[in-house]
């Protein structure tokens, strides 16, 4: 309490300062740092430090990486003293921000003090989330690499990265992820829905970032309306050709999951594709394609349905992925993703995407020319509901 006090009280810059005093005083911690994760997820940078010379850590291989891949405290004893050094998730609904660390004396860390502070880092996500409208310091700390004004732009219109509730669990993740262009992801849930959209812009640098805040705005002011997702699809389709006539357009994919059957309705516009991995079993899922939005004026959209079960596992990509090429001129096609999903089966889903990538950057024989988009669904359903 005295901690979430403290917090709250503070001003946005200043959360770890309040944090570093509250802890010192009632668990006696003598060093607390906040490590946040880039926007590659590569690596954690200090709050305190960002972008000098030595202070990122890999997020992967080490004491503050194995905290955030789990998702769970690891604790670790520093042999010069005796104390523990406690690294704890930073994590609000599944959006994983980076690691909090904390030096206790050695007899310091009991089973008590360890759950007080998972509570103590969830309730430093939360404040960080918030904070981020009034200060730079904690989307300055996520930067290894200056951003392209165009990645500015596309970071600013995403979502979180990863998110997680009782039905399902997301994960998302977009390379280069200091130089993207136009491929987007967007989701929003209320009680009964999900609804996700994916989108594959064409273009490059601001030309593409700017076609995609149009379609990306224009696709969540017809949803806030409360209107079907294909006249959703068919509202941002007159917004982008009223502005482009034609010249420019972009790929989506829409999709509306019912938390309560596990229905969704989906528009497939010209869409990036979509993999199914059930029971073992990996398999695409085709849907009718329609034309892009903005290709044409007044295009009309139709809705398709199919169904989701619990334990099913969603894999979307956009065609920077499916579409790169090996030295030998070999296509990253169905064949290579469906073996990526079947190694990746038993990684969280907020993880997923990343480790995707990674076998991507290494079948890659250059430099990429195109934005990869990979975003993972793990759809649970509700328990006596699901399909």
């Amino acid at each position: 309490m005295a901690v979430e006090r403290a917090l709250r009280s503070a001003a946005p810059h200043a959360l770890l300062d309040a944090l570093r005093d509250c802890l010192a005083r009632c668990y006696a911690a003598s060093a607390v740092e906040l490590l946040m994760a880039d926007y590659s997820l590569s690596v954690l940078q200090p709050v305190s430090a960002p972008r000098s010379a030595g202070a990122a850590v890999p997020a992967h291989g080490n004491p503050a990486g194995r905290a955030f891949g789990s998702q769970e405290l690891f604790a670790q004893e520093d042999g010069r003293d005796g104390a523990v050094v406690a690294y704890v998730p930073v994590t609000v609904r599944g959006d994983r921000l980076g690691v909090l660390t904390v030096r206790l004396p050695a007899d310091g860390l009991g089973e008590a003090v360890a759950e007080e502070l998972g509570e103590i880092a969830e309730m430093l996500a939360r404040e960080i989330t918030v904070a981020e409208r009034d200060t730079d310091l904690y989307l300055q700390a996520r930067r290894r690499n200056r951003l392209t004004l165009a990645a500015e732009m596309q970071w600013q219109l995403l979502p979180a990265q990863a998110c997680r509730h009782a039905e399902y669990a997301i994960g998302a993740q977009l390379e280069p992820a200091y130089a993207i262009h136009g491929d987007n992801f967007d989701w929003s849930a209320n009680g009964d829905r999900l609804v996700l959209t994916v989108s594959n812009g064409m273009g490059e640098g601001i030309e593409a970032a700017l076609l995609t805040n149009l379609a990306v705005n224009a696709l969540r002011n017809a949803r806030r309306a409360g209107i079907s997702i294909a006249d959703q699809a068919a509202l941002a389709d007159q917004a982008v050709y009223a502005q482009y006539r034609g010249r420019a357009f972009l790929s989506v994919l829409l999709l509306d999951f019912s938390l309560d059957t596990g229905r969704v309705r989906v528009v497939d516009a010209g869409s990036p594709q979509m993999l199914r991995l059930r029971a073992g079993t990996v398999e695409r899922i085709p849907f009718d394609a329609q034309l892009p939005l903005g290709m044409a004026d007044e295009t009309p959209y139709g809705e398709q349905e199919f169904e989701v079960r619990s334990g099913d596992r969603l894999i979307i990509v956009s065609d920077g992925v499916s579409e790169v090429a090996s030295a030998a001129g070999e296509l990253y096609g169905e064949r290579a993703l469906t073996r990526a999903i079947h190694a990746t089966r038993l990684l969280p889903a907020a993880e997923v995407p990343r480790a995707v990538l990674a076998e991507l950057a290494g079948h890659r024989a250059a430099d990429p020319d195109d934005d990869a988009l990979v975003v993972c669904v793990d759809w649970y359903g509700r328990p006596g509901k699901d399909a």
